[in-house]
C-alpha cells in the first residue's frame, strides 16, 4: 500500500469538527453533566496551584488558551480527550467541579500572579468574602472568554479517540504507556480498570514483584498484570504474528479491544491469577522474579520482566492442572537458567529495553514448556 492510499484510508476513519465557545456555555455543559472530564484522570495529571493561578490570569487578560480536544460519544455527550486540567481549573474556580464520587470539591483560591499579583487570595464569589471576591465585572471576563474546542464526531473509527489521547498526551503530564492504558481504559470501561486495580492489589502478587518505589510509582505493577492477561493463553498463531516491535505499543491496543469485547471471561482469569501467584507467595516470594545465581546458590539483583514472562506466564498457562499438583517452583527456576534459550533472551529491569516482540515470542513457549505437569 502506498503512501496516497494509507493517507486515504486514515482520513476516512476520522470525522471532526469545531467549535468557539465561551467559558461560561462550557460551564452550562458541565452544569448539565453533557461533557464528561474524568475524575479519575486526577490521578495522573496534575496541575500545581501555580498553574492554576497562572490559567485563570491568562482568562482574565485575555490571552489565547489552547485548543480542547473532545470525543463525541453516542449519546452526544462530549468525553474530554486533551484540555483536563485546562476545564477542571474553570470549573474548580467557580466552585463546581465533583470528584470520583460526586462530591463537590472545595473552590479554588488563587495566588499571587507575575501579571496580576492581587489575584492573591481571590475567589469566583463569596458573599461572606466580597472584598477576596471577583467583580460580577472580573467573572464575566472569564465567563466570556473563547476556547476552540476541537470534536472528534461518534461516526470515527472507535480506536481513533485513544489514537488522538495518547497522541496528545504522551510525553506530558503523563509520564509513562501504562498511566496512557490507565485513562484509556477509564475512557472506555471504567469497570474493567476497577477489576484490574482491585487485582493489583493482590496480597500474594505484590509479595513477588519486587519493585522499587519508582516502578510502583510508575503504575508498572498494573502493566505486569496487563501482561499476565494478554500473554497468559495467547495462542502460537496470535503470539508469531504481533505486529509491533515494541510490545507496549500492542498491549495498549489490545487493553482496548478487551475493554470492549464481552468475550473476556473475569472469573477464569482471576482463578489463574490467584492460582499462579499464590504458590509462587508461598514459595518464592520476592525471589520469584530475580536472577538465581549458582555460583553463589541465591537470587540476586532486582525485578526481571524476562523472568515474570518466563514463571508467572508459563505456570498460569498450566494453573488448572498446578492448582491441584504440588511442584518445586525453585528447581525449575534453577533449570530455567541452565536454558541458554532463555538466558539469550533476556531484557532488562523497568526502563530498559524490556518490551520487545522478539524477545517474548522467545521466552512464553520455554515457560509453558517448564511448568507444564
Amino acid at each position: 500500500m502506498g503512501l496516497q492510499e494509507e493517507l486515504e484510508n486514515k482520513r476516512k476513519e476520522i470525522r471532526t469538527d469545531s467549535y468557539s465557545m465561551s467559558v461560561g456555555e462550557l460551564i452550562s455543559l458541565y452544569d448539565n453533566e453533557e461533557i464528561q472530564i474524568h475524575p479519575e484522570f486526577q490521578r495522573f495529571f496534575r496541575w500545581s496551584q501555580t498553574q492554576k493561578t497562572r490559567f485563570i490570569e491568562s482568562l482574565l487578560i485575555g490571552l489565547p488558551i489552547p485548543q480542547i480536544f473532545v470525543s463525541q460519544r453516542d449519546d452526544g455527550i462530549w468525553d474530554v480527550v486533551d484540555g483536563l486540567q485546562r476545564l477542571s481549573t474553570i470549573y474548580q474556580f467557580v466552585g463546581i467541579l465533583r470528584d470520583e464520587d460526586g462530591q463537590v470539591t472545595p473552590p479554588l483560591i488563587l495566588e499571587s500572579a507575575d501579571s496580576l499579583p492581587s489575584l492573591k487570595g481571590k475567589k469566583w464569589e463569596d458573599s461572606a468574602d466580597l472584598d477576596n471576591s471577583l467583580t460580577q465585572s472580573q467573572r464575566l471576563l472569564i465567563k466570556r472568554s473563547k476556547i476552540d474546542v476541537a470534536i472528534l464526531k461518534q461516526e470515527s473509527d472507535p480506536m481513533a479517540k485513544y489514537e488522538l489521547f495518547q497522541r496528545l498526551n504522551t510525553g506530558g503530564s503523563i509520564a509513562t504507556d501504562q498511566e496512557i492504558r490507565n485513562c484509556l481504559l477509564i475512557m472506555s470501561n471504567r469497570n474493567m480498570y476497577g477489576w484490574l486495580r482491585d487485582l493489583s492489589q493482590n496480597e500474594a502478587f505484590q509479595s513477588c514483584i519486587f519493585l522499587s518505589d519508582k516502578a510502583r510509582q510508575e503504575q508498572y505493577d498494573l502493566e505486569l498484570l496487563l501482561r499476565f492477561l494478554i500473554f497468559r493463553s495467547m495462542d502460537e498463531e496470535t503470539l508469531g504474528s504481533i505486529p509491533y516491535p515494541d510490545i507496549s505499543e500492542f498491549i495498549t491496543r489490545r487493553v482496548i479491544e478487551l475493554s470492549e469485547a464481552t468475550e473476556l471471561d473475569y472469573k477464569a482469569e482471576e482463578d489463574a491469577f490467584n492460582v499462579t501467584f499464590g504458590i509462587l507467595s508461598e514459595q518464592l516470594e520476592e525471589n520469584s522474579f530475580r536472577k538465581y545465581n549458582y555460583q553463589r546458590d541465591k537470587f540476586v539483583g532486582g525485578f526481571l520482566v524476562s523472568m515474570f514472562e518466563a514463571v508467572a506466564l508459563g505456570m498460569g498457562y498450566h494453573y488448572e492442572r498446578l492448582r491441584n499438583t504440588p511442584i518445586d517452583v525453585l528447581e525449575r527456576v534453577k533449570q530455567l537458567w541452565l536454558d541458554q534459550r532463555f538466558t539469550s533472551s533476556l531484557g532488562g529491569s523497568p526502563g530498559g529495553s524490556i518490551s520487545t516482540r522478539k524477545r517474548v515470542q522467545n521466552i512464553l513457549p520455554i515457560g509453558r514448556e517448564l511448568f507444564q505437569v
